[in-house]
């Protein structure tokens, strides 16, 4: 443990913070394969070195029941996986005797309407591969199929306090109701489904006038019927008990829990499919926000946008604010970093879930799931170029967050 003085060790986490969100923005270390869980790790690791963060204050900084509500919807939508289910809809969509325009109603439709219930990442994580594959065989162009994919899981992931991990992070934060989030953010998010078809079926309109289509005979990847049954009623469960006064995070550990008790699937097995780094990345973003918290700059900064009304609780700055950090330290980090910063009214917690969400349809690079949906595709042969997203991620973004603008400033909300 090295010791610091006061002025040292603040200038350490100020240092610390700085560096950890550039990595954020560039999403790695040039010149290393460090990515962004493993920047964030070192960070709270240079933390616990320098005697910044230990014992109540580390405690203090993480915030379990996020986590614990994460990893009980990840075990949740591991079961799914395991079911064969992300595979048969792939598969499904992929061979439906449509024409392509249809096609790609049904890549927004299906996997948007999944990613409300289901985490979105884990959703592109096991669509993508099987629908390349399949709309490949039928020799179609994979770019706009992969888009609307992640353009919707995005989108649709915005209707509901689980439909992300920033959602059950505001969530947590805010104090926020399940029902009455849907019930705010659950009809622009379906607005920001048509959105993400229309513009993505304009751009490429050409790719997809219709056309003979070769028949795809192959048959469907199997589908177990039993442990389908099982991940439905679990995901029914979990809704349910998330529109009641129960703590969350014991309702989503007790329901995973129960899903670990099964004659088909070691634990391994199950465990295996839990998203650990994203975990981990917001382990580590806790601890260094309440690091740089600590030191009092935050604080000051906050009374100096107070005085020049720049704080995010009116749209005129929250909208801006989401766009710009969810595509420079994506969506996740910017809400970690605000909200250890910032406590904000319900309108406001309901406007920063939305729009930090449908940001991050603008570039490749402002969601998780659209880097996965890129990194997927690759695996499997097929390229998602960053000009060729930005030509529909730029207006799909504009016009669907133009859309939540106006239905929060219409339902009173959130001031303009």
């Amino acid at each position: 443990m090295f010791a610091l003085l006061p002025a040292s060790a603040e200038a350490v986490a100020i240092g610390l913070f700085v560096l950890t969100y550039v990595g954020m923005a560039l999403g790695r270390l040039p010149g290393l394969k460090i990515d962004r869980t493993g920047i964030a790790l070192l960070a709270a690791v240079a933390l616990l070195a320098f005697g910044l963060l230990e014992g109540e204050s580390l405690r203090g900084a993480v915030n379990l029941p996020t986590l614990a509500i994460l990893f009980g919807l990840m075990i949740v939508s591991a079961q799914f996986g395991l079911a064969g289910f992300y595979d048969w809809c792939a598969a499904r969509i992929a061979s439906a005797n449509r024409s392509p325009a249809v096609l790609l109603g049904l890549t927004v439709a299906i996997p948007g309407l999944l990613s409300a219930v289901l985490a979105n990442d884990v959703v592109v994580f096991a669509v993508t591969p099987l629908l390349c594959q399949g709309i490949a065989r039928r020799g179609l162009d994979p770019r706009p199929f992969l888009i609307a994919l992640a353009g919707a899981t995005n989108a649709g992931s915005a209707a509901t306090l689980i439909g992300n991990p920033q959602n059950i992070l505001i969530g947590q934060v805010g104090g926020l109701n399940f029902w009455n989030f849907l019930a705010v953010c659950g009809p622009p998010a379906l607005l920001g489904l048509i959105v993400v078809y229309a513009v993505t079926w304009f751009v490429w309109r050409r790719t997809l006038e219709p056309r003979p289509i070769p028949a795809v005979q192959e048959p469907l990847p199997p589908l177990d019927r039993l442990q389908l049954f099982k991940a439905t009623a679990a995901t029914v469960i979990v809704v349910a008990l998330l529109g009641t006064q129960l703590p969350h995070a014991l309702s989503a550990l007790v329901v995973a829990a129960l899903l670990l008790i099964s004659r088909r699937f070691r634990t391994r097995a199950v465990l295996g499919q839990v998203d650990w780094p994203l975990i981990l990345l917001f382990a580590c973003l806790f601890a260094v926000n309440a690091a740089f918290r600590d030191t009092g700059l935050p604080a000051q900064g906050l009374t100096w946008l107070g005085a020049h009304g720049l704080l995010p609780d009116r749209l005129a700055v929250m909208a801006p604010l989401a766009l710009a950090a969810s595509n420079t330290i994506g969506n996740v980090p910017a809400v970690i970093m605000l909200l250890s910063l910032w406590q904000g009214t319900e309108g406001a917690y309901y406007a920063l879930a939305l729009l930090s969400t449908l940001a991050g349809n603008l570039l490749l690079v402002g969601s998780l799931a659209n880097i996965i949906v890129a990194e997927r595709a690759a695996s499997v042969g097929a390229r998602l170029p960053f000009r060729d997203h930005a030509r529909c991620g730029i207006p799909m973004t504009l016009l669907s967050m133009a859309g939540a603008v106006a239905w929060l400033v219409g339902g009173g909300w959130l001031p303009w």
